[in-house]
């Protein structure tokens, strides 16, 4: 990957100018490992190209499900253990999301016995500080020494959540539990979206704690580097290996297998209401093919349409839009796919259809999760505005 002058070093990573791309820089990962605020370090040959591959395709899944990041591309082996990202000023700040008690919070807090399931998600805050240990920081704290806005905050809080339910959502497919992560979050430099705040740095091994099966002693994050009583090199190619195994798992999370979306409308008088479906279908990613047919007027070409569909796509949903529920209950009836009611309000429709394919892929359950997160915002937003205008003095005019 072509780059310019070295800007910054750090640990585990190295950054370059961009040349001719000033909103860009190249991130190039290195082969240590570091435990203790860097009191351990080793090098591992070869981690750094398993480090970029693995922080590359979690950003490509985060990418794909909507979450806002600063990963444009590269990260693969013909990259050099590079990728181009958008330049951020970073907010001096680790995110934790914990979803089991384990590591530090456990000793922070003995009364919770190590292994419990936290719900919902604790989220911790520490300042990026390795004299000092990297010391928690309350969200008031953060505010108070003009870190982050209270905005700010609130949003770091609800992405970090985001994100680890998607990639917890990943690890369940392949029988791994997320027991906790670590993320970084800057604000765009330059560009339409300047100021914006997005994830960064990066996700890759020594980001998360993952136990396959749920079991501490499968565990296959760099707690195993930093749990060894001596290093040699049959240690560090045990944990290679288990970083090999990672980033090969990680590599099938950004596959999408939707599925296809059957839109039936029942007579014309339903065509517009069925659109209006499809686009709500097309802004989550799911592809449709559309019919007009009527189990009153049209039933041998509805028998018909369901044989020729079911006989072509092998991930098939129907969506009966009507104004009863006479082409739904044949379409049930008729067919082996799953049948939606079309006629409710189309975002909630999809959202629906959504969630059901979300529970095989990652991707569409990512964009429910961002969906539904959205949802929320516009109405705290709303009350937020509505509580502003309810403060006004009587009388105060508007801009």
């Amino acid at each position: 990957m072509n780059k310019g002058i070295e800007i910054a070093r750090g640990k585990t990573k190295v950054l370059y100018e961009s040349p001719g791309q000033p909103e860009q820089l190249v991130v190039a990962q290195t082969d240590a490992i570091s435990a203790g605020d860097g009191a351990r370090r080793h090098e591992i040959a070869g981690k750094g190209r398993l480090a970029a591959q693995t922080t590359a395709r979690v950003f490509r899944l985060l990418n794909l499900c909507g979450i806002p990041t600063h990963y444009v591309n590269g990260g693969e082996d013909d990259d050099d253990n590079e990728m181009l990202v958008r330049r951020c000023t970073m907010i001096p700040l680790e995110v934790v999301v914990r979803g089991v008690a384990a590591g530090s919070f456990v000793k922070r807090n003995p009364a919770i016995a190590r292994g419990t399931i936290l719900a919902p998600r604790l989220i911790e805050f520490f300042f990026k500080d390795d004299a000092n240990h990297d010391p928690q920081i309350s969200p008031d704290g953060i505010v108070g020494q003009n870190i982050a806005t209270p905005q700010e905050v609130g949003t770091m809080s609800e992405l970090a959540r985001l994100v680890f339910e998607i990639l917890s959502h990943a690890w369940r497919k392949r029988d791994t539990l997320l027991v906790d992560l670590k993320v970084e979050f800057g604000r765009l430099t330059s560009g339409p979206d300047k100021g914006q705040l997005v994830l960064a740095d990066v996700i890759d091994n020594d980001s998360w704690r993952i136990w396959p099966q749920g079991r501490e002693e499968m565990m296959l994050d760099k707690q195993m580097y930093r749990n060894l009583p001596e290093v040699d090199d049959a240690a560090l190619a045990r944990v290679k290996e288990a970083y090999e195994q990672v980033a090969d798992l990680v590599g099938t999370f950004p596959v999408m297998r939707p599925g296809m979306a059957a839109v039936i409308a029942d007579g014309p008088e339903n065509v517009d209401a069925a659109n209006a479906v499809v686009g709500a279908l097309a802004q989550l990613g799911l592809p449709t093919v559309r019919h007009v047919a009527s189990p009153s007027t049209t039933p041998g070409y509805v028998l018909q349409l369901v044989q020729q569909l079911e006989a072509t796509f092998g991930r098939l949903f129907f969506v009966a839009v009507s104004k009863d529920d006479a082409l739904r209950s044949m379409l049930a009836a008729m067919s082996s796919s799953p049948v939606f009611d079309g006629g409710g309000e189309p975002g909630e429709v999809a959202l629906a259809c959504a969630k059901m394919l979300g529970l095989e892929d990652t991707v569409l359950f990512g964009r429910t999760l961002l969906t539904q997160a959205n949802a929320r915002a516009n109405v705290m937003n709303a009350d937020a505005r509505l509580q502003q205008v309810a403060s006004l003095p009587p009388g105060t005019a508007l801009a």
